[in-house]
């Protein structure tokens, strides 16, 4: 009775099964793999070269050395703090106008183009079917002195208020800031668009229709429902224009002077006539440096990390 009464003896566990072998789960890293590897050949190993370039010493027929000289960034920032300035208010101005001019046509891209969406948009996106070489020299025969523009301004006696602002020189456009301000506008105001558009089109329509059913006025509307919901257009179209406008050349050399320069002028300058390599690499990371503090500043205070 004892025996029988007795527990049986635990089963022993069953053999863990292995868990099924994941097929393809080394497919979005060899996915991944061209794009690090462009990356690492035409960014990283770039970054790497002007980084040990900047503080070499030497001359093009001698050879440059690495001897580790940061003084080339203090000169650099000495010698042309006044084009980095520029810089930032032409492309600061640049960007302000842009988001002025588009922001408005985005919206009626968005809200109420209907049928005419498309042909707007690729009227918007028109530009890029052309070089931006080309897009700039036209604006050089639009602002050419005498010329229709510059006549219209004239008899509005816009530039005797342009001129006692310092932005014209009496009567002429071009050879001005205002000229490359213009300039940096055009070739940069699809950047801002098309961003805004993208956003604004995210808006559900619903939200107008709540903000009206509560009696908020239009203006109303805009500022408490459309723009707050469209901040994440502003602030990467903002950015999409800012960094390559603060870093343009082509505006400035062809549409402006010896007096308004940009810091690209001088890198361009150094790198292709000067020689100075060590200079312009200096003169390159002081650039990317100064914008990153300024992007890293904005976003932080623009309140939004969605960006489009």
């Amino acid at each position: 009775m004892a025996t029988a009464t007795q527990a049986a003896p635990p089963l022993a566990p069953a053999p863990a099964k292995k868990p099924p072998r994941r097929r393809g789960r080394w497919t979005p890293y060899w996915l991944l793999l061209p794009g690090l590897l462009w990356l690492f050949v035409f960014f990283a190993l770039p970054m790497v070269y002007q980084a040990s370039t900047s503080v070499q010493t030497g001359s093009l027929e001698e050879g440059y050395k690495v001897t580790w000289h940061f003084a080339t960034y203090w000169d650099a920032l000495a010698d042309y703090w006044p084009q980095f300035l520029r810089s930032v208010l032409y492309a600061g101005a640049a960007t302000i106008l842009c988001l002025v001019l588009g922001y408005p046509l985005a919206y009626l891209i968005a809200f109420r183009a209907g049928r005419w969406r498309n042909l707007i948009m690729i009227l918007v996106i028109a530009p890029f079917f052309t070089s931006f070489l080309i897009r700039t020299l036209a604006w050089k025969t639009i602002l050419a002195d005498g010329g229709p523009v510059v006549g219209a301004l004239n008899s509005l006696h816009v530039l005797d208020v342009t001129s006692w602002l310092g932005i014209t020189a009496g009567d002429r456009v071009l050879a001005t800031p205002l000229a490359v301000v213009c300039g940096l506008t055009y070739n940069f105001l699809p950047f801002m668009i098309l961003p805004l558009y993208t956003s604004l089109e995210r808006i559900d329509g619903r939200l107008h229709e709540a903000a009206g059913d509560l009696y908020a006025r239009p203006f109303t509307t805009f500022r408490k429902v459309t723009f707050p919901l469209s901040m994440p257009g502003v602030v990467s179209g903002t950015l999409l224009t800012f960094i390559p406008a603060s870093g343009d050349y082509v505006n400035a050399d062809l549409l402006g002077s010896t007096d308004t320069r940009m810091i690209g002028n001088v890198i361009q300058t150094q790198f292709l006539r000067i020689l100075d390599y060590p200079t312009a690499a200096a003169l390159s990371f002081l650039l990317m440096a100064a914008i990153l503090v300024m992007v890293t500043l904005y976003i932080r205070k623009s309140g939004t990390e969605d960006l489009v």
